[in-house]
């Protein structure tokens, strides 16, 4: 028994060795070279996300008036169809 818990400590020790090892990695990849083709990253990688910017409003409705009235009508048949087909089969 004592052989199996100086197995585990054993194997704790190097893992944690080796994520010590390893984390010191992450700085220098991100400072490796890019491709050329890249884009560039920002100066400022700290900075806030523009969330209250917001796109400008279209100038012409993305669904035409006619064709939402055609939806409209084709979701209202499909919501009687399901009714009448539920009620038929006794829910």
């Amino acid at each position: 028994m004592p052989i199996d818990r100086m197995n585990r400590g054993l194997a704790a020790a190097v893992l944690l060795a080796s994520l010590a090892a390893l984390s010191g990695c992450s700085s220098t990849i991100a400072d490796m070279t890019m491709p050329a083709d890249a884009p560039a990253r920002e100066k400022d990688a700290g900075g806030y996300l523009p969330v209250h910017d917001l796109p400008p409003d279209r100038a012409d409705p993305t669904i035409k008036p006619a064709d939402q009235a055609k939806i409209e009508q084709e979701l209202i048949a499909a919501r009687a169809r399901q009714a009448s087909t539920a009620a038929q089969s006794g829910k």
